[in-house]
């Protein structure tokens, strides 16, 4: 049934609709750049509770996060595909610092019994203390980094939720003077 709506919701977003949305607002925490809505709920993310047996997929935006999660989904459910079809990715592992409408990675995470798989793009310096504390598993998924900066570039220009990158040669020269580009 989840898995029917989210289709749905898929074939529905027309391009034009893509087209007509408005760029996100950001802000920042420890000089990180975020979503804005993000950084006006930061206390909420920066007290999540991890616990002992959470596992803790983090890298940055387009490093192969997704491809990690499947992967990670059908070891732990013995290559059982139909068992990693349950859900959405998003609903069986949930994604820390996603915020939309009426979604909060965090409170999906909360409710899940253990043990729980989560996402995230947050930076190490940004992560919950209680990852730390409760000495959770963590796979650090890292890409070429000329690969991954060409895939965000692209997903940015798409992505209407994130700033517009400019043109490659600007956005390239933001990159290398070390204003790094917000988490997705």
């Amino acid at each position: 049934m989840v898995e029917e709506m989210a289709n749905d919701k898929v074939e529905k977003t027309s391009e034009l609709q893509w087209g007509l949305l408005c760029r996100g607002e950001f802000s920042q925490v420890n000089g990180i750049i975020l979503q804005k809505k993000v950084c006006d709920c930061w206390d909420k993310i920066w007290n999540f509770q991890a616990k002992p047996d959470d596992l803790l997929i983090a890298s940055y935006p387009k490093a192969g996060t997704t491809w990690t999660q499947e992967i990670v989904d059908l070891i732990q459910n013995d290559g059982d595909i139909e068992k990693s079809r349950r859900a959405p990715i998003q609903l069986r592992q949930p994604f820390l610092e996603c915020i939309k409408m009426t979604y909060w990675g965090i409170d999906e995470a909360n409710v899940m019994p253990s043990p729980r798989t989560l996402k995230t793009h947050l930076p190490v310096q940004l992560l919950p203390p209680s990852f730390w504390e409760e000495n959770c598993k963590i796979i650090y998924v890292a890409r070429n980094p000329k690969d991954n900066l060409v895939s965000y570039y692209h997903f940015q220009r798409m992505n209407k939720l994130l700033p517009d990158p400019g043109s490659w040669d600007e956005y390239f020269e933001t990159v290398l003077a070390g204003n790094g580009e917000p988490s997705a």
